[in-house]
């Protein structure tokens, strides 16, 4: 929806269908921060004029004007944390070589897979689009995505995303053993210092393979940019230990905004 020269986007029942409300009404609408050039504003009259609604990750930067403003404690706002959807932000450097003691263990996998496989990583180019739809379609066979809604969701999201790969002008990587091919991701160019990573794959039955397509992706596709975002890890424990154990450089925080009453 388009309103006042912003996007909005919502949702009426994504909160009954997670059970991800905060604000302890099923009822509530799920809005996104809107996209324009005053947000803030437009966060402000969306609690004045929808009472029942959450405004879910809410960067800091909009949070802390926000706080400023008059008619937030007139409106009775809410503001609380969402770490389950902050975004992981590493140096690119510090991944890309691996260097110091807390990241010695991803060094000992990295160098594992370097041992023991004869590789070839490519660019993804058009033609191995394609190869890479076909390797995540066996990664949903090997991690059982049939009996896992959210994973399901990713799966769909991805087939999207592969098919408006060279229009999104995305740039990702693919990693082969002999014929095979066992690993792939790809992300964007967020802003002139930050590359984002979406997605990242791989064949947990090859030794060190997502620690080799990682650095390899840094190495080929991210070479001038100071900071990887590899985005949130979404409350799943397994997620928030892998990008936990990275060494993040720092968070980039957001929240959740609703009316108390």
């Amino acid at each position: 929806m388009e309103w006042d020269k912003h996007l909005i986007i919502f949702s009426k029942d994504f909160l009954i269908q997670h059970q991800d409300y905060v604000s302890k009404n099923p009822k509530a609408l799920f809005f996104l921060p809107p996209i324009g050039p005053n947000p803030t504003q437009l966060i402000l009259e969306l609690l004045e004029n929808i009472k029942n609604n959450e405004i879910h990750r809410v960067p800091e930067s909009i949070v802390e004007n926000i706080k400023k403003q008059e008619l937030t404690s007139a409106l009775k706002i809410n503001i609380i944390e969402d770490p389950d959807n902050w975004d992981y932000v590493y140096e690119r450097d510090a991944l890309a070589s691996l260097a110091g003691n807390k990241l010695r263990q991803k060094r000992r996998w990295l160098k594992k897979f370097l041992d023991k496989y004869e590789y070839d990583f490519h660019l993804i180019s058009e033609e191995l689009i394609e190869v890479c739809r076909q390797l995540q379609i066996q990664w949903c066979d090997m991690n059982e995505c049939m009996g896992n809604p959210d994973l399901m969701e990713e799966q769909k999201a991805i087939d999207e995303a592969l098919d408006h790969y060279l229009k999104l002008k995305f740039r990702g990587g693919l990693l082969c053993v002999k014929e095979k091919c066992v690993g792939y991701t790809f992300g964007e160019l967020l802003n002139p210092n930050t590359v984002v990573i979406h997605v990242e794959k791989a064949n947990k039955f090859y030794e060190g393979a997502y620690q080799a397509i990682n650095n390899f992706f840094l190495k080929n596709c991210c070479e001038n940019v100071k900071f990887i975002n590899r985005e949130q890890d979404l409350g799943d424990p397994g997620l928030r230990q892998a990008k936990s154990s990275y060494n993040p450089h720092h968070m980039v925080k957001k929240f959740i905004i609703y009316r108390t009453e």
